[in-house]
């Protein structure tokens, strides 16, 4: 699997141990900044990791930030992309099981190290339960203005 990863300063350093822990696994990743703690804006490494995600360049994506909440709104600002921000596993479960979520947000200032590489493992190897939760993810691409 090819996962975009992209952060701002705040989440730099979630990114890069984040990148660390899924090489190891094999996973394929594209990193779309930034490369420092140095302050920056999320969108502009955000967006590019959604839209890599949305075009079908990458299967998923995470995108860490302080809190989170911003790069969870920059990326669901394109179309095709269900960004979910989570906070513990359970949140990380639902997100994938009921939502089909593509991007994951994580708040560095929010959850320990360890949660957040609970998070991700959790994540990633949670598939979408269909059925009914199918029928919502279709209004919700249906309902998008963009």
């Amino acid at each position: 699997m090819k996962i975009a990863i992209a952060s701002d300063h705040a989440g730099y350093k979630y990114k890069e141990i984040i990148k660390a822990h899924l090489q190891k696994q094999g996973y394929e990743l594209e990193d779309f900044g930034t490369d420092s703690e140095k302050a920056c804006d999320y969108p502009d490494f955000v967006r590019p990791a959604a839209t890599a995600v949305a075009e079908g360049r990458c299967e998923r994506g995470i995108v860490p930030g302080g809190s989170g909440n911003g790069e969870a709104m920059v990326a669901n600002k394109v179309r095709g992309i269900r960004c979910s921000l989570c906070w513990d596993l359970r949140s990380a479960r639902f997100a994938r099981e009921h939502n089909d979520a593509n991007v994951l947000s994580l708040g560095e200032r929010m959850i320990s190290e360890s949660q957040a590489l609970e998070i991700v493992d959790l994540w990633l190897n949670t598939e979408f339960k269909d059925g009914r939760h199918q029928r919502r993810i279709d209004k919700i691409e249906r309902n998008r203005e963009n």
